[in-house]
């Protein structure tokens, strides 16, 4: 849990601009919205294998276009 202590002459504003970098940096927000949703274990190997194939597509038309120049 991210939490801020406020300091000596600091205002509401700055306070709440540290509190969400350190809620960012934790990475709370990204982990809220993956588990939103109840998902399958199946369903999760589906949804990796998908974004694997992207992954390797897109390194193949990067070679594609290294080689090309």
């Amino acid at each position: 849990m991210a939490s801020v202590t406020l300091r000596p002459n600091e205002t509401q504003e700055q306070l709440l601009k540290r509190f969400r970098k350190q809620v960012a940096k934790s990475g709370i927000l990204s982990t809220v919205r993956r588990k939103r949703w109840h998902i399958t274990k199946s369903e999760l190997r589906r949804i990796q294998k998908k974004k694997a194939i992207r992954r390797a597509r897109r390194r193949q038309r990067r070679m594609r276009n290294k080689q090309e120049r």
